[in-house]
């Protein structure tokens, strides 16, 4: 059974950073491609960023391009996203997703609780 936990977010000051973490357990973990998507209050659920099984492959939504990055350790289960240069426009609840093809398409069911990111002074 697929799980993901999401942990690291936070309150931050405008142009401050974060780092947010996906743990997973349940499955063949270096064979899913994660994606991190976020929901802000009153808003769609948006993709942010991706990342393939073997890390060959990631891509980004214009919104992180230049600011977020995302990582894996397939020992540890974990994806990784470096989000820098925070603005209010990224506070939101940040989640996880795990699928098995490439690109994400955020359409499975395996998602995380979410963690709640807010920025702001």
């Amino acid at each position: 059974q697929v799980q993901l936990v999401e942990s690291g977010g936070g309150l931050v000051e405008p142009g401050g950073s974060l780092r947010l973490y996906c743990v997973a357990t349940g499955f063949s973990f270096e064979t899913y491609t994660v994606g991190w998507y976020r929901q802000a209050q009153g808003k769609a659920r948006e993709f942010l960023a991706g990342i393939s099984g073997a890390a060959t492959r990631t891509n980004y939504a214009p919104t992180a391009k230049g600011r977020f990055t995302i990582s894996r350790d397939n020992a540890k289960n974990t994806v990784i996203l470096q989000m820098d240069n925070l603005s209010p426009e990224d506070t939101a609840v940040y989640y996880c997703n795990a699928e098995r093809v490439w690109p994400p398409t955020g359409t499975t069911d395996a998602w995380g609780q979410g963690t709640q990111v807010t920025v702001s002074s």
